[in-house]
């Protein structure tokens, strides 16, 4: 450590020597580091993968192509085709409410925006059981009408957006907010409008920021299990999703078909942890 004093200031410099580690503990954490990955994350992986395949591909295949897992993928995949462009324009709107305007109630919003990081999924289920239910509030006007709520796709889809909400606009609210109004300012007193300010000035500077909270929201939409395991009514080849049909059949001791299907859960969620470093690599680059 180098202390450099003069009659104006006092400045500390920092030797870089002085702040490395002896190599026997870099050696021991990273170790213990990599050995923690594998035993909980490697090891699983693998054994899903193994499980799936250890009756032999014809076994996997039909699996996966039997009739109820197609339709827990495909209500899946619309589940996620859905709700993540709604909470993407959602966080959009939100963000940029929150970071180009000064108005009251801006804390409540933001707070409200968290609400779901607080809330067990479970519970969020349940209250929207007590409002579209059959005996909810709004239940059986809906049910009047012939437009069920739960144990149906918009309960799912509700359950989902619910569980979602945050990720986008709390991904882009201090992106947004560290980039600041200036270059806004400008290009409105340029002559450009609000659209066109958006698309040429903000959207540029957000969309690595915009595109990982996409990708975060939708891995959970594909994961969700507790809000939409209460919504759901467990119907298979209906309102069961993925999630809901890999634990169908664990408990109907369907091991291989349900690991069957969780290493298709698997394989996407790999897919977004590739997207999610390379979009990473980008912003750290850019």
């Amino acid at each position: 450590m180098v202390i450099s004093l003069d009659s104006s200031k006092q400045s500390v410099k920092a030797d870089p020597t002085s702040l490395k580690e002896p190599r026997i503990v870099r050696i021991a954490l990273t170790t213990l580091s990599l050995l923690f990955l594998f035993i909980f994350l490697v090891m699983p992986l693998a054994v899903i993968f193994i499980s799936a395949l250890r009756k032999g591909l014809d076994v996997y295949v039909a699996s996966i192509t039997e009739s109820d897992a197609l339709s827990a993928i495909q209500l899946t995949l619309l589940v996620a085709v859905i709700a993540v462009p709604l909470n993407t324009l959602f966080g959009i709107i939100a963000a940029w409410c929150i970071t180009k305007f000064n108005f009251k109630g801006r804390n409540l919003l933001i707070t409200i925006i968290d609400l779901p990081f607080a809330v067990s999924p479970v519970i969020a289920g349940l209250v929207f059981i007590l409002v579209f239910g059959a005996q909810g509030l709004f239940g059986e006007w809906f049910l009047n009408h012939d437009f069920p709520i739960v144990f149906a796709l918009p309960g799912i889809l509700l359950a989902s957006l619910f569980v979602t909400v945050p990720f986008v606009a709390r991904e882009l609210i201090p992106l947004m907010q560290a980039q600041g109004t200036q270059e806004e300012e400008a290009s409105i007193s340029l002559g450009a409008n609000g659209f066109q300010t958006f698309w040429h000035v903000t959207l540029p500077n957000i969309k690595w920021g915009l595109l990982y909270g996409v990708i975060l929201c939708n891995a959970r939409v594909m994961g969700e299990f507790g809000a939409v395991s209460v919504v759901s009514g467990h119907v298979r080849g209906l309102t069961n999703t993925m999630p809901l049909h890999i634990e169908v059949l664990y408990n109907e001791y369907q091991f291989t078909a349900a690991f069957a299907v969780a290493s298709l859960m698997s394989l996407l969620a790999i897919l977004t942890i590739i997207i999610k470093n390379i979009i990473e690599w980008k912003t750290a680059h850019r």
